[in-house]
């Protein structure tokens, strides 16, 4: 896995990351910081990737399960540390999962299985954050 991120000088504290499977991603910085808040902060990336590594991970056992999955959503919370580096302290995951007479015991292992084999970005960052997580399940 590669990736290219390039400062954008004329945009401030801006960077753009080119991802190996050639998509492109915006980043910027607060303005305190000299950004001018034109996209996600470089952390809210991070974020962003470990909810969404996690809910491919439970969207997918699922679905190997033979579960009428139809969606999936995860509202990631975090806490970061107050002195740099400012790594993430705290991280707590809901799970929002709808579909069609699924098994909560099921959910609840795909969340575990998640986090505790596969999802790599949230098994990294469990390094330094506690990581809890909740779900609640809708018919639908």
């Amino acid at each position: 896995m590669e990736c290219t991120i390039n400062w954008m000088p004329a945009s401030g504290m801006a960077f753009n990351a080119e991802t190996g499977s050639g998509h492109l991603l915006v980043m910027d910085g607060a303005p305190d910081g000299g950004g001018r808040n034109l996209a996600p902060r470089p952390m809210e990336t991070v974020l962003a990737g470990t909810g969404g590594c996690t809910a491919y991970d439970v969207v997918l056992i699922l679905k190997r399960g033979r579960h009428d999955v139809r969606g999936c959503q995860v509202q990631v919370k975090a806490d970061r540390a107050e002195a740099d580096p400012k790594v993430f302290t705290r991280i707590h995951m809901h799970f929002v999962v709808t579909g069609r007479g699924l098994p909560e015991p099921a959910v609840a292992r795909a969340i575990a299985l998640s986090h505790e084999r596969y999802c790599s970005a949230s098994i990294m960052l469990a390094k330094t954050a506690e990581i809890t997580t909740s779900h609640e399940l809708i018919e639908g």
